[in-house]
């Protein structure tokens, strides 16, 4: 019966791509759920050295991609869902697609099917990066989301071999989730050279939760990240087992040194140039080395460092998370906008960009995008006016986005508006000059949107390709 249902759940994503429907990377997880719904943890219990999940508002996919090259570089067969859906309905797609053989399931996990997956999976490795607000009318309060992914590490570790966690030392909420615990490795940001003067207005995690009082940053890296400690309490910042000490933005990526234990004698030190830009990305290298070194010490297998930094260092960004396209003589900069820390960082990113700024915003509100916009309106968007060549804006809610843009301060003379995402490219290339990038900052569903029409008119390949 399980082969059975395999081979229609598969033959469901051959229809799909014969069909021009898509890809077919989530409807055969579909189809098959539908024919038994508990194939994730069948298929699941084949993989030799089990599962890993990554979980986190921000950076879940470009750190699986790059955990991915590291644990294959390491020796691993692994099969992973970076071309599909994070939820079950993706992760069964892809063990339907590649468990043959595998012996590591590595997952990217939606923070709120996190507790299903792991119920299904049994982890070894957990590695949960951070949490922002993000989807309220989805998610619910940030706090409602602590308290699950609490139960479900108590829940995992009553288990008779309980996961590795890999935890965000910078997070006060996560790395509450790790106190008192004993399987824990954390990473962090070491290097301080690139804190800003206070925590953003918006800011998420600014209280306590140990007892409640307010917490003291004394480095804001990025929305809530940094260096931090309770004045009533005990809570404080634990010490990262894995950090970058030194970081280096570049407008092409990042020069960035990790420090690195070793199993007999002083931590070890690597630098690596990485084309993924911004400090936000800094934090996915790292939770990337230091996933890998818990999946090495999990499976005990040794690991060659250099060929795992090598692997890092080569890996592109991914699927619309500052990927870089070719547009005839001109070139756009995808750069996913799904909540105002994430925001925040591109305009960071942004303004490390030499010369004048010509920047697309498109803003959907689909239910992947999450339909209360006013996330808009907590975005710091304002540094960017002294040097904005020209700004389009689109997209289902453009015209939020014009309001908010104007109750800024910038000068509307600069800023168009066409809802349509081939009308507002139109509009923006056009204003871009030959050998000048056009910076694209759209939220999921008008990411979709914006490559469709790339894909349409020859400049990039379907997003579920291998690129």
């Amino acid at each position: 019966m399980r082969r059975l249902a395999g081979f229609i759940a598969n033959a469901s994503g051959w229809l799909s791509r014969r069909l021009g429907r898509g890809g077919g990377t989530t409807l055969p997880g579909v189809v098959l759920l539908k024919l038994r719904p508990h194939a994730v943890a069948e298929y699941a219990a084949d993989l030799h050295h089990g599962s890993i999940l990554v979980s986190a508002t921000n950076g879940k996919t470009t750190t699986t991609r790059l955990l991915a090259a590291a644990t294959r570089v390491a020796g691993y067969h692994v099969v992973t869902n970076t071309e599909g859906s994070n939820l079950e309905r993706g992760i069964a797609a892809a063990l339907l697609k590649g468990a043959n053989g595998a012996e590591v399931g590595l997952f990217e996990v939606d923070e709120a099917a996190l507790t299903s997956v792991a119920a299904s999976t049994q982890p070894q490795v957990v590695v949960l990066m951070n949490l922002f607000r993000d989807q309220l009318d989805r998610y619910g309060e940030l706090e409602t989301l602590v308290d699950k992914w609490r139960d479900l590490l108590d829940d995992l570790a009553a288990q008779h071999e309980p996961p590795m966690l890999v935890l965000n030392a910078d997070d006060p909420n996560i790395a509450a989730l790790g106190r008192d615990r004993d399987n824990v490795v954390w990473f962090g940001v070491d290097d301080t050279s690139h804190a800003v003067a206070h925590l953003a207005h918006a800011a998420d995690a600014t209280m306590c939760r140990n007892c409640g009082a307010p917490l003291e940053h004394t480095v804001v890296l990025v929305g809530h990240l940094g260096h931090w400690h309770c004045p009533n309490c005990d809570a404080t910042r634990p010490s990262p087992t894995i950090s970058a000490t030194q970081i280096a933005l570049t407008r092409s990526g990042q020069h960035i040194t990790v420090r690195y234990p070793t199993n007999a004698g002083p931590p070890i030190t690597m630098t690596i140039d990485s084309p993924l830009p911004g400090l936000h990305n800094s934090y996915n290298i790292v939770a990337a080395f230091a996933a890998s070194w818990a999946i090495a010490a999990r499976t005990q297998r040794p690991q060659d460092v250099d060929a795992v930094a090598r692997v890092i260092a080569e890996t592109k960004p991914a699927f619309g998370r500052g990927e870089i396209i070719s547009i005839d003589d001109k070139r756009i900069q995808l750069l996913l906008a799904k909540n105002p820390t994430g925001v925040n960082q591109n305009v960071r990113t942004l303004l490390n960009s030499p010369g004048e700024l010509h920047v697309l915003v498109l803003l959907n509100d689909r239910t992947a995008d999450g339909q209360d916009v006013s996330w808009i309106w907590d975005v710091d968007w304002e540094p960017l006016r002294p040097r904005l060549a020209s700004l389009t804006l689109g997209g289902d809610r453009a015209w939020d986005l014009a309001l908010r843009f104007q109750y800024g301060g910038f000068d509307m003379d600069k800023i168009k508006v066409a809802p349509d995402p081939s009308n507002a490219l139109d509009i923006a290339l056009n204003d871009t000059l030959p050998g000048q990038t056009l910076h694209a900052l759209p939220t999921y569903t008008a990411m979709i949107d914006l490559r469709r029409v790339l894909t349409q008119r020859g400049y990039t390949a379907a997003y579920w390709s291998d690129e």
